[in-house]
């Protein structure tokens, strides 16, 4: 009976080892407030099994905050599956890891349920310091404004194409007003201008007709003198008859009857849709030519007087000063849109390809960066002597007239020296005191009081954090950082501001460095971190 027992008890604990599959672990029971537990849960399962983890958000009172990858690991032809989930708990007490459900080939398991404790966090009100809670600040738009700045630049793009694009036009754009000493001139000049656009080789044979025949009545009624472009084909043949008998021309009859014959024609082309054959195209053109230069011809020389002669000259020579200067004014104005196209299709391609913060820091400026990329300067300051590394030469103030004269009694000496000013965007300060006797200082209070002087020179809303300092040297000092906001003038919500106060104590000394530059400045950052860790110290000098 005994060995049955045995053996049943044997088969059990064999059977509920083998459906023992699924193990649970986590890496710590204890733990702070906001802090990660790590929850595991390992199977070990044949290759061709399928399991299936849940996909978690909150497990019992707990919030996951992580699912990670499993981990696959092959063992005599099988796997070890690692699944772990990160845990948390943001307020402090005990509390219950329930039991998970998980499915292999279809068969659910389930994870063992453990205890963990959430234990809260100890604040030593003696050591740090406790602040009042602050107002709601209002946030800084100032990033929120960039596509302002894009839009006036694409402002100005689109206006420098415009006046590029119809500078351009006005350039292409033949014009036919231009100066000739004689009318001849402007119209044998037109007709071959004319020619060269072959209009009616493109099919265009009205604007072809309708600038030839304009070519023709310009002259006539320049030359000749009557009102050739608002009459009519058969007024301005009249016209021409008439004034031809006035002015005692020799004329012949075929040259005003082709004149005549290509004028209709033109006014066919014109109203009646007519189209003639190519070569009649031609030989109306050889007629106008034609005409005109017989025109020009039968007109009886008149010798001018030498007062006209001379009148005549200075106002062709004062046209010719005149489009000379209106060609330079083009020229001015066509490089000058030029390079304002060119500017602003450069800033626009820097921006879409480099962003604006790249555009406004490499091409517009930025003061910051300037004084992170120029020259730097190091030095000793006061005494205790502080070596620094900075931006610039700092120089000395005297600040000895801003301390209460109980404070100055216990003072031997003071030393300030400092670039920038409290309302600069970048601001260094170095300042070293030596006491008359030796005065056990309390690095605490001594930088309470600097954050209540930032505080009585305009910044408002300052939050502050406290850690300990140390230079390469090892000497250790206290650091303050935060930031406030700085009242400037009639704004009255203020610029964010960055600052690092840094402070040391010797045995009757105090040295005190100071650092402020806008919030969100990452070169202002780059600044405060290389000044900081250039930063040696001297012994007090009695």
């Amino acid at each position: 009976m005994k060995k049955q027992l045995y053996l049943l008890l044997l088969l059990s604990t064999a059977v509920f080892a083998q459906q023992k599959q699924v193990v649970t672990s986590i890496d710590t029971i204890k733990n702070k407030i906001g802090a990660e537990f790590k929850l595991s849960i390992k199977t070990t399962v044949d290759t061709s099994s399928k399991v299936i983890f849940p996909n978690l958000k909150n497990l019992g009172a707990l919030e996951v905050i992580q699912s990670y990858p499993i981990d696959t690991v092959k063992m005599d032809g099988r796997y070890e599956l690692i699944k772990k989930y990160g845990l948390t708990q943001f307020d402090s007490g005990r509390y219950v890891v329930p039991s998970i459900k998980i499915f292999i080939n279809s068969k659910p398991f389930f994870t063992d349920s453990l205890l963990v404790e959430v234990a809260n966090v100890q604040v030593d009100t003696l050591k740090q310091k406790m602040y009042d809670i602050k107002d709601i600040a209002p946030a800084d738009n100032s990033i929120g404004d960039w596509w302002k700045y894009l839009l006036i630049v694409a402002l100005i793009g689109g206006i420098g194409a415009c006046i590029y694009w119809f500078i351009k036009k006005r350039q292409e754009k033949k014009l036919h007003k231009e100066i000739y000493k004689t009318p001849i001139e402007r119209a044998t000049s037109l007709l071959d201008s004319l020619e060269k656009k072959e209009l009616w080789q493109k099919g265009e044979v009205k604007a072809y007709y309708s600038e030839l025949t304009d070519i023709a009545r310009n002259y006539i009624e320049e030359a000749i003198e009557i009102p050739a472009m608002e009459s009519t084909t058969s007024e301005l043949i009249l016209g021409l008859r008439a004034a031809s008998v006035k002015k005692k021309m020799t004329l012949s009859k075929e040259i005003i009857d082709n004149l005549e014959r290509v004028l209709k024609q033109a006014d066919l082309v014109k109203f009646a849709k007519s189209k003639p054959l190519d070569f009649e195209i031609t030989e109306d053109r050889n007629k106008i030519q034609n005409a005109i230069l017989t025109l020009d011809s039968s007109i009886p020389l008149e010798v001018p007087e030498a007062e006209e002669i001379l009148l005549n000259e200075a106002q062709r020579q004062k046209q010719i000063q005149i489009q000379l200067r209106k060609q330079r004014n083009k020229r001015i104005l066509t490089a000058s849109a030029i390079v304002l196209f060119l500017l602003a299709a450069t800033t626009t391609f820097f921006i879409v390809t480099k962003g604006f913060s790249y555009v406004k820091d490499n091409i517009i400026g930025h003061p910051t960066k300037e004084l992170l990329e120029g020259e730097w300067v190091k030095s000793e300051y006061g005494n205790p002597g502080i070596i620094i590394e900075t931006p610039k030469v700092l120089k000395r103030i005297d600040l000895t007239k801003t301390l209460p004269k109980n404070g100055m009694a216990l003072i031997k000496e003071m030393q300030s020296f400092v670039y920038g000013s409290v309302l600069d965007r970048c601001y260094v300060m170095v300042s070293t005191l030596k006491f008359k006797a030796e005065t056990q200082i309390d690095l605490a209070k001594s930088m309470d009081g600097i954050l209540q002087s930032l505080e009585s020179q305009g910044a408002q809303n300052m939050i502050v954090k406290q850690e300990e300092f140390e230079t390469k040297e090892g000497v250790k000092g206290i650091k303050a950082y935060g930031t406030f906001s700085q009242v400037d003038g009639g704004d009255a919500t203020g610029v964010k501001m960055y600052y690092e106060a840094v402070l040391f104590s010797q045995e009757g000394g105090l040295q005190q460095i100071l650092l402020f530059h806008e919030e969100g400045d990452t070169y202002g950052n780059e600044i405060s971190e290389r000044v900081l860790n250039s930063v040696e110290l001297k012994q007090a000098s009695k």
